[in-house]
Order: structure tokens, then sequence, then C-alpha cells
């Protein structure tokens, strides 16, 4: 096989993460050519059993988050597996790992341990709520960090309601990602490497945009607003004759194109609706009337008119639906290898040293093992 040329060739990854966030942040570096190896105990990752549905042995989760890995076991419950470990991180740019504190210090480790053993190391901690605090240390999952930062507080409508995909590990996997960029470049200056770290717990609070900012602003909690946004209208979801579309109107000229597309033009000049603070403000006399003028409208072929107009607009799709959509195939957005893999490519677009997909997410073989 050869090597990759991508943006990150050359740089040496240890992934020792578990679950979602960090091994989503091992799987975005060997996407753009990091030569990541997966490190996991004879039990493998969590998320191996996270199933059904499987490909092969091997969950569709963990498929998700760990193509472009290599894999070794090692069971760091042993002296030997831990020095192996250590022998891993001496000659790793990167190491990712998610170890609980009380693990560490059963292991005689510490917070500074990996990077005093190689200083040129970047080693990214990736924790629920971080090493100290009224939280610290303590573990976390993905759907109780949304109920406990504010997350389910301003999703769904009457009831509060979890984001329907792991938003929280995902943000944290990417923030992880972009942490590791950082420290690589502070690297090139200064030639040390450094512990960065990014917390769940934080990444949850910094998704409350606009919430956080309304807040501060009036010092009122927000209320859940179903799918419309409590800034902008008609920023909302509404029913047609054949489906469920959204219309995302930002701005005053769009939301005049939109009623001369529904022919009720008129609509744009009348003084509760001519601005959108006015809109906001009455946006429930003005749902009422856009229900009644979209009821009736082919909403797939309104949502592609609209587009067109400079309105954005689009139909409620499915999974099925997105992965199967004309524009997916187009910008190569699927990702198949030989096995039976398939996966949704890196969104990240690069001219010269564009992403490669060379390794399906690896097995878990014993034969690999070491200190067991």
């Amino acid at each position: 096989m050869e090597a990759s040329e991508g943006a990150l060739a050359g740089v040496r990854v240890l992934d020792v993460s578990r679950v979602l966030g960090g091994p989503y942040a091992g799987q975005v570096l060997g996407d753009h050519g990091a030569d990541v190896l997966k490190i996991e105990g004879p039990e493998g990752d969590d998320t191996r059993s996270w199933g059904p549905p499987y490909l092969g042995q091997t969950s569709a989760y963990f498929s998700g988050a760990n193509r472009n890995k290599r894999s070794r076991m090692l069971n760091l419950g042993t002296e030997s597996g831990r020095a192996a470990l250590m022998e891993e991180v001496a000659q790793a740019d990167v190491l990712i790992e998610n170890f609980k504190l009380s693990t560490l210090s059963k292991w005689g480790w510490n917070l500074n341990s990996f990077v005093e053993a190689n200083p040129r190391l970047v080693h990214c901690r990736v924790s629920g709520f971080g090493s100290d605090g009224p939280y610290g240390g303590l573990p976390a999952y993905d759907t109780a960090v949304q109920a406990l930062c504010g997350l389910m507080s301003v999703n769904g409508g009457a009831d509060a309601t979890r984001v329907g995909l792991p938003v929280v590990d995902m943000t944290t996997g990417l923030n992880a990602v972009i942490a590791v960029l950082l420290a690589l470049q502070a690297r090139h200056r200064t030639g040390r490497g450094q512990m960065v770290e990014t917390t769940l717990y934080a990444n949850a609070v910094s998704l409350l945009h606009p919430h956080a900012s309304n807040y501060y602003a009036t010092g009122k909690n927000p209320e859940r607003t179903g799918n419309a946004h409590p800034n902008i209208y008609p920023y909302d979801s509404f029913q047609t004759a054949d489906g469920t579309i959204y219309l995302a109107v930002g701005n005053d000229t769009q939301f005049v194109a939109l009623c001369g597309r529904l022919g009720i033009g008129a609509l744009a000049l009348d003084s509760r609706f001519a601005s959108n603070p006015s809109r906001s403000v009455n946006r429930q006399a003005l749902r009422e009337i856009l229900e009644q003028a979209l009821a009736p409208a082919d909403g797939r072929q309104l949502a592609q008119d609209l587009v067109k107009l400079g309105v954005p607009c689009a139909p409620v799709c499915s999974v099925a639906e997105v992965l199967s959509h004309p524009h997916t195939t187009h910008m190569g957005l699927e990702v198949t290898l030989p096995g039976g893999y398939r996966g949704v490519a890196s969104p990240i677009r690069l001219s010269d040293t564009p992403a490669t997909y060379r390794l399906a997410p690896p097995e878990l073989h014993a034969g690999s093992a070491h200190g067991l």
C-alpha cells in the first residue's frame, strides 16, 4: 500500500481513546494522511458491541469513527502492556486518550507523564469535565451532557428532546483535531510538544448559540421553540401537500421573494411583517398566513424554486434520501473500501493534499496482543 501524501503525511498518531470523541478525532487525522495506530485492550473499544447493525464482526457504530487506522492490542492492566504503550508514545507525534484520572493514577501515571516521556509529543486529552473543578474527573456520555449543559432545554417542542445525533461527542472530536493542529503548529516554532484538552462539557456549553447570547442580553431563560429559530422568522418547518419543508428566511429581501413566489406579495408590505424584528414578534400571525399559502403547494418543487430565487429552503429528507441524493454523489461524500465498508467522506477539501481512504476500520485481533 502506498503511503498517503495527505496534509498530515508523516505525522504519527497514537489513538488510545474509546467511544466517539477521541476516535472521531483520530479518524479525521487519519483521513488527512496521518499514520494512526489504535490501541485497544483485550475487550476492544466499547462501541464494537454497540449494535446491531454490524459490518462483519464489528458494529456499524464503531465503523463510523475508526477507519484509516492500524490496530494493536495491549493489556494496559499489566506492566508489560504499559511499557509497550510508552514505547509507542516515544515514537509518536500525537497521543489521543480519554483515560479516567483514577486509572492513570492506578497505573502510576499522571497528566504530565506522556510529554515527560516524549517532549515533542502533542498529548490530546478528551474528557467529560476536565481534571478539576466540581465535576473534575467524573465520567460523561453525550446525552447526559446534552441534558446537563442546556441543549435539551432549548431543543424540541413541548418536551425537552435530545439532539438526534451525538453532537457533543462529534464537536468535541472536531475541536480535539483543531487543538492538535494548533499544537503541531506551535511545535514548529518552539520544538516542544504540549498537552491539549477539550471536554464534552465545554463543547456543549459552546454550542449554546444564540441562546447564551440572548440570555446574557436579556437575563431571561430561553424557551423551546420547536423547529423555529428564536431570533429569526420565518425560520421554521411548514407542511405542504406532499411533505414538510423548512424555510430559512434570513433577511427582508428573501421574505419579499418568498411572498412573491407564493402569490401573497402584499404581505411583505404589511407593517407587522416588513422587517425581521416585526416578523419575529408577530410570528404566530405570520405562521397562520404562511400555513394557508403553503398547504396546497408541491413542497419539493417549491423548495427548488425558492432556492433559485435566493431563499434558503429545503424539503425535510430522510437519511436514506440524503445518502442517495445526486448532490451527495456529485460531492463524493460516500467512501467504499474492500470488505464492504461504506462511510461518509471527510467534508474538508484540500486542492493539493486531499483526504484519502486507505484502511477499513480494524478488526480486534488477539494475535496483535501484548502484555496479556
